[in-house]
């Protein structure tokens, strides 16, 4: 499966202030681009913590296109049944990947309302284990997947192996502290760092517009 992982955020590293506010740290040019990346994947996945907080509707709007699968990482089922991507399920392909945390009374609460419920094996901490993710959305006929996040989950794609590319939109901003786009990857060294290869750079309005591969 290709899976690229694409987020905006300030020449400081950070996708949100400290309060929390994320919209819009790039701009309309780079907005644009992000449809265009979803409309370019078979389906688009974020943490339930990103669902919760930003409630998005992850379609492509601004295109006009038909809308990849939206998939949400949720290992105890807490999506708000009123947030957008549960009341726009009957016209969006939307998967919830859950645990066997997540209670029947959830589960049949949300089927209810037309998402798509895939239990999956847990990892050591209780959440949902991407390799079995991947393997389940696989067999879904999704084969080009785009992460946006959060921070845990893109840090969780990136400890994983599973990245193909990177799509990384740097704004003209700086925070200071805030939400970093990248937790801890467990790096003391610097030898012990992710090295990436650039595929290709270039500006977009005011932005800078990276795109990136693993290196090996």
């Amino acid at each position: 499966m290709q899976v690229t992982v694409t987020y905006a955020q300030s020449i400081d590293g950070r996708i949100a202030t400290l309060s929390g506010e994320s919209k819009w740290i790039s701009g309309d040019r780079t907005l644009r681009l992000a449809h265009r990346l979803r409309g370019g994947h078979d389906g688009i996945l974020v943490g339930v913590g990103t669902a919760v907080k930003d409630d998005p509707e992850l379609t492509c709007r601004l295109l006009h296109r038909p809308s990849p699968a939206r998939i949400v990482l949720d290992s105890k089922l807490s999506i708000p049944t009123g947030s957008l991507l549960v009341k726009t399920a009957s016209r969006h392909a939307t998967i919830l990947l859950t645990t066997a945390r997540a209670s029947r009374r959830r589960i049949d609460l949300l089927r209810g309302s037309g998402v798509e419920i895939v239990l999956c094996e847990s990892n050591t901490e209780g959440r949902v284990d991407l390799a079995a993710a991947l393997r389940e959305l696989g067999r879904r006929g999704i084969q080009k997947l785009l992460v946006e996040g959060g921070s845990g989950v893109i840090t969780s794609f990136l400890l994983s192996g599973f990245v193909t590319r990177l799509v990384v939109v740097i704004a003209p901003l700086i925070i200071g502290e805030g939400t970093p786009a990248v937790k801890s990857l467990g790096v003391e060294r610097l030898n012990e760092a992710k090295r990436l290869k650039t595929v290709k750079l270039r500006r977009m309005g005011e932005d800078l517009v990276w795109e990136l591969k693993p290196d090996g």
